[in-house]
């Protein structure tokens, strides 16, 4: 699976990279064969207190879902992302064992 991590017009610590990467690991037990997930991270203007935007492309075999929040920081917006794109991976994996 690879990982592409992009921040928008700012450096992203090593920390919340190896987070992020850490967090995303854990999907492929949801579903075989994840291709690639591209992170997108983003400070939202004006600066208010949530103001951390983090988006999630997940492609793999006939499939390809997103998931975007908006947090306080971004390890709660990732953490957000990535349960949100594990609840549509579950779900996609049981419509697929109905049809």
């Amino acid at each position: 699976m690879e990982i592409t991590i992009q921040a928008i017009k700012f450096d992203a610590s090593a920390k919340l990279d190896e987070f992020i990467r850490k967090r995303l690991e854990k999907l492929d037990r949801f579903y075989e064969g994840i291709d690639s997930i591209e992170v997108m991270l983003k400070v939202v203007k004006p600066e208010t207190s949530e103001n951390k935007e983090v988006g999630m492309q997940l492609k793999a075999p006939h499939v390809d879902i997103y998931a975007n929040k908006i947090a306080d920081s971004f390890e709660q917006a990732a953490d957000e992302c990535a349960e949100a794109l594990q609840k549509q991976l579950i779900k996609l994996k049981e419509k697929m064992r109905q049809d």
